[in-house]
């Protein structure tokens, strides 16, 4: 307890342990190129890393999930932290390829990780998803309610790509990646800052849904690439920006 009229130290989340896992198959651009060349999709290695810098991804095999991808990160995640399964109070997993409709995949990883009890929910944020859910995770362990918190990003983008469409096709892959927070007495995570504007939902999205049995819509990845990255350029520049404010810090600090 403290004593009367002093302040609560204040609480703060921490990264203790961090790790990633990727399917095995690894896919070289030249590899690529050659598979869609078979679909009548014509690409090239050069045109692909001029445009992105992409050299190569991992695609995971048919019977494999995100959660099956970020099982393997977050168990590797917690022996970096030296932590039990039994010692983490909530898993948020970020992810827009869920193994199903519900439960979510962050419930399906906890019970493949033998954990039991503790909060378990999924963030879908696509690109921003993990930072959305390591912010979330941030601000439960300031409160207090939390102590130690599992945040993980996992997806199978491959299934949900077009691959008639050289534009998107050669841009995603599968893989997971996975932190453990710490509530700490000095501060690990020092800022975010989260935006969304849904005026752009037109520029990336997957249109389709489950109703009836039957899927609706386009289930496949739509996107306007140069709209995209026009609006990237400055949205991510001013989110870096106002973080730094946020934190104290300023661009030469980094």
């Amino acid at each position: 307890a403290q004593p009367p009229g002093s302040a609560a130290s204040p609480i703060f989340s921490k990264i203790i342990g961090t790790r990633s896992f990727l399917p095995p198959k690894r896919w070289s651009n030249d590899e690529l190129v050659a598979w869609l060349a078979d679909r009548g999709v014509q690409t090239s290695s050069q045109w692909i890393v001029e445009r992105t810098g992409i050299e190569a991804r991992h695609f995971a095999d048919p019977d494999v999930t995100s959660s099956d991808l970020g099982v393997q990160a977050a168990s590797r995640a917690l022996q970096a932290a030296g932590c039990a399964a039994a010692d983490i109070d909530l898993i948020i997993c970020a992810t827009s390829t869920p193994d199903m409709v519900f439960p979510s995949t962050a419930c399906l990883i906890q019970r493949k990780l033998g954990a039991h009890g503790c909060a378990a929910f999924d963030v879908q944020a696509v690109c921003s998803g993990f930072v959305y859910a390591l912010t979330v995770a941030d601000a439960m362990i300031r409160t207090g309610g939390v102590k130690r918190a599992l945040v993980i990003g996992a997806e199978v983008f491959s299934r949900i790509l077009d691959f008639n469409d050289r534009g998107t096709c050669v841009l995603f892959g599968d893989g997971a990646g996975a932190v453990v927070l710490e509530a700490s007495k000095t501060p690990g995570i020092l800022a975010s800052d989260l935006h969304a504007d849904g005026k752009h939902v037109g520029i990336l999205c997957v249109p389709g849904h489950v109703s009836g049995g039957h899927i609706t819509g386009d289930p496949l990845l739509k996107m306007d690439g140069q709209a995209v990255f026009k609006l990237a350029v400055g949205v991510l520049e001013e989110a870096a920006r106002a973080t730094l404010e946020k934190a104290g810090k300023t661009a030469a600090d980094i």
